[in-house]
């Protein structure tokens, strides 16, 4: 059963690989890890881990600390899990499944446009016709900080300085996911179920910010957008709400009072928007949020 494992966790990373960057590429495991499928390889009690192992079946304790509330069989099913060696140590990822009530768009109560951007990681406008605001500023200068030690190491070219490199990009992707892990949680929390939250499709980013100078570029392109949006899918999910993706264009020229559309409307240097036709002023990220709660609006009229 190990064998059989080992073989379909190759098989799977391949076809990983296959779907997602469509070509050949040899897969690499650096660290110990095996795929443990549910009442096969592994199960769980309330004070028990048993696993399969090449010396037979062993059963030890474990640290179930919130645990309890996942043995309602009613409710939550164990799936494949992973175990993963790290730093001397043993950890089981456990995936965990559960069914939570679909949200209808006749149940909308609320909607939040959410701009996503460098200045402010995310600026979004409510029903209640209230602006939030992220500073990205404290990220910005972390992420600086990340650039500037990893061109140092990138500068020595030593056995250590490589290890340390690895170490620093890991760590520094553990804390991108850890704020949008803050960020989405967030959304969800502050805003009632059944809300309808409307974002950019932001799939031609790389494309749009590589416009910017190139000691700006790290910051601009390798923000974990992607992960923020996946994120908070699944966290409005949970609280029977709902997430949909909208054309980006013009939702940062556009006058949201008056709809006067025009690239001079906005002052990207200032983050100054001023309507050419009405004259209203705001925050350009605002009025990319206030534009996307537009077209939510929009969206729940004509379905």
């Amino acid at each position: 059963q190990m064998t059989q494992s080992v073989f379909k966790t190759v098989i799977a990373r391949y076809k990983t690989i296959l779907e997602n960057q469509k070509e050949w590429i040899k897969p690499s495991f650096k660290k110990p890890q095996y795929d443990l499928v549910w009442n096969r390889d592994y199960s769980l009690t309330q004070d028990r881990f048993s696993i399969n192992t090449l010396g037979g079946r062993v059963k030890l304790p474990y640290f179930a600390e919130w645990m309890s509330k996942y043995f309602d069989r009613s409710i939550y099913r164990f799936g494949t899990a992973k175990l993963v060696n790290k730093h001397g140590k043993y950890f089981l990822h456990i995936p965990v499944t559960y069914d939570v009530e679909e949200s209808n768009l006749s149940d909308i109560c609320n909607v939040v446009g959410i701009d996503r951007g460098i200045n402010f990681v995310v600026a979004t406008y409510d029903s209640k016709h209230k602006s939030g605001f992220v500073r990205g500023q404290s990220i910005k200068q972390k992420r600086a900080h990340y650039s500037a030690l990893r061109k140092e190491l990138q500068m020595r070219h030593t056995p250590s300085s490589r290890r340390r490199l690895k170490r620093i990009g890991q760590r520094e992707n553990r804390w991108m996911q850890d704020v949008n892990h803050c960020v989405s949680k967030a959304l969800v929390v502050n805003n009632p179920a059944h809300t309808l939250f409307v974002l950019e499709d932001l799939s031609g980013i790389r494309h749009a910010t590589e416009r910017v100078k190139t000691k700006h570029r790290y910051v601009s392109v390798s923000w974990a957008f992607y992960d923020l949006e996946q994120k908070l899918i699944y966290k409005a999910k949970q609280n029977q709400s709902s997430v949909i993706k909208v054309d980006p264009r013009y939702t940062s020229q556009c006058c949201p009072v008056c709809g006067h559309t025009e690239q001079a409307n906005r002052n990207k240097k200032m983050h100054l928007f001023t309507c050419k036709n009405c004259g209203y002023k705001s925050n350009d990220d605002r009025i990319g949020a206030m534009n996307l709660y537009r077209m939510g609006i929009n969206y729940l009229y004509d379905s």
